[in-house]
């Protein structure tokens, strides 16, 4: 096989599909770990909604003999 002028043995032709399945697993990879950020942080958010409505007073006076 030729390449650039230069011919490519075997030995070089499985390197270069090495190099790219390695390319494809780090991409991969990136995707997952993108993903998973931006799963935390939506959970992370709704988590910070949750804390901060409960912790809010309520919106209207209590009535009533408890309140």
């Amino acid at each position: 096989m030729t390449l650039f002028g230069t011919t490519l043995d075997g030995t070089q032709i499985a390197a270069l599909v090495g190099l790219l399945a390695t390319l494809v697993i780090w991409i991969f990879a990136l995707r997952d770990a993108e993903g998973y950020r931006r799963w935390f942080r939506g959970w992370s958010s709704e988590k910070k909604a949750e804390t901060r409505t409960r912790d809010e007073p309520p919106s209207r006076t209590p009535t009533g003999p408890w309140g």
